[in-house]
């Protein structure tokens, strides 16, 4: 009796993985299909927009010269606002010496009322342009995108930004473009260390890459239906005048999760405005192949989704979110929860089935043998397909030259790329029950290398 009882324990807790497997497999599968079908869409004209990019400029000395390079040359027209958080190192002279520039605007924040997170960075920049532009200007043809210090957008970013179903849609306050990792093929992201460290840092780039063109790509897409598309810390656009509404429903456009791009997506929706996405064109970003620095910027994201689950009521009651988004925005808030939850759940069955095997060994043989293995078999794949499936997908779409097999190879990666997420969500908690709030910025890849290897 006792060994029938611990047979039908074994069999429930793997019915329910199974049943929540399938059910996270059928989502991918819904989400997976229009990414595949998606089709480049005809790009619009930037001319007829007025086009500012912030950048905000906390210690980085090391990028913030080629990036405002690179931006005053690949976009012309377009205006810089280099935002220097109280830097403790060269960046608010580099950012002064090429603020002769008519186009480069340098914000400057000082302590006390400085380095206290990249949404009041934001806000510094959004009050100085509203100052510096001429009265009477058209709001809803000024856009406000928003760079990283490493950030490259591509040469198209703009003219795509303006097509007939992105902003040349009167009702479409935002764009979201596709993030890619620029240094995604680089052989060797530690010069100065070894074969196996290099292995590793360029394969946690690549998944990097795998995860914003692919798997995020998709969920984004997805939003597109649900009209709860999120927005980005890197590459996001926003009408000025949607800024506008923001900070008169709720003080300023940019507020103080760690999360503070995702919240201006929800204050957006809130304010009945609609966000869109396009990956037919880029924005390049830096890739982290050192896992801690991974760590602590997947905490910071972790602890500000998190934080943004207070805006569920909001969602659930707001006459401008459709059920249907409402339930998105759910599902994506409550992710880091589950993942606690999961990491004390999801080895329950397997700790079962080790202890079952170890007190009853010919009857848990026995029952393997039957129809165990067949069960145990289904619970594997349903358990890791959805996650390996990507690799795959992202070869297909956005690096074919690859190959199939190396694509695979990446699925399975992808597959223990996903456990960083539990470790990330229990010290995103840990923060929570320590009341910490502090924005901990993650440092440039050049910060770590050699002199003469970051020239």
């Amino acid at each position: 009796m006792t060994s029938d009882r611990l047979l039908l324990g074994v069999g429930a807790a793997q019915a329910i993985a199974l049943v929540m497997s399938v059910t996270f497999l059928t989502y991918v599968l819904v989400i997976v299909v229009p990414f595949l079908r998606c089709r480049r869409r005809t790009p619009g004209d930037a001319a007829g927009y007025s086009w500012h990019f912030f950048v905000p400029a906390r210690d980085e000395e090391k990028v913030i010269s080629t990036t405002i390079g690179y931006l005053r040359g690949s976009f012309p027209t377009a205006h810089v606002w280099v935002i220097d958080d109280a830097s403790t190192d060269t960046t608010g002279q580099i950012v002064a010496d090429v603020a002769r520039d008519d186009h480069v605007h340098v914000v400057s924040r000082r302590l006390p009322d400085a380095r206290t997170g990249k949404g009041e960075a934001l806000n510094a920049a959004y009050r100085q342009l509203d100052a510096w532009l001429p009265a009477g200007a058209d709001r809803d043809r000024v856009i406000v995108g928003v760079v990283d210090a490493d950030g490259r957008p591509a040469a198209d970013c703009l003219d795509v930004c303006a097509a007939g179903h992105l902003f040349g849609d009167p009702d479409v306050s935002s764009v979201q473009v596709c993030v890619r990792m620029v240094n995604r093929d680089e052989r060797r992201p530690f010069p100065h260390r070894g074969r196996y460290a290099n292995a590793f840092g360029r394969t946690l780039v690549r998944l990097q890459d795998l995860e914003f063109r692919a798997a995020i790509s998709a969920i984004q897409m997805n939003r597109r239906r649900t009209r709860t598309v999120g927005l980005g810390g890197n590459g996001q656009f926003s009408r000025l005048s949607a800024l506008d509404d923001v900070r008169a429903a709720f003080g300023r456009p940019w507020h103080g999760a760690l999360l503070e791009d995702y919240e201006l997506s929800l204050h957006l929706l809130l304010t009945g405005h609609r966000n869109e996405y396009t990956d037919d064109t880029l924005v390049d970003q830096e890739g982290l192949p050192d896992f801690r620095r991974l760590l602590t910027q997947r905490t910071r994201w972790g602890q500000g989704t998190m934080q943004c689950g207070s805006y569920l009521p909001k969602l659930w009651s707001s006459r401008h979110v459709p059920t249907i988004g409402a339930l998105e925005a759910a599902y994506y808030l409550l992710q880091p929860w589950l993942q606690l939850v999961g990491t004390l759940v999801y080895p329950v069955p397997v700790g079962v089935l080790i202890y079952n095997f170890a007190a009853y060994p010919d009857t848990m043989t026995g029952w393997f043998a039957g129809e165990g293995w067949l069960l145990f078999l289904v619970y594997i794949v349903f358990g890791l397909g959805p996650f390996v499936a990507w690799g795959p997908i992202y070869v297909r779409r956005c690096e074919p030259q690859l190959g199939m097999m190396r694509g695979l190879a990446l699925g399975f990666a992808y597959a223990a790329f996903m456990i960083t997420f539990y470790i990330t969500s229990w010290r995103a908690f840990g923060r929570i029950l320590r009341r910490r709030r502090d924005w901990a910025k993650t440092r440039r890849n050049a910060e770590f290398l050699p002199d003469s290897a970051a020239t």
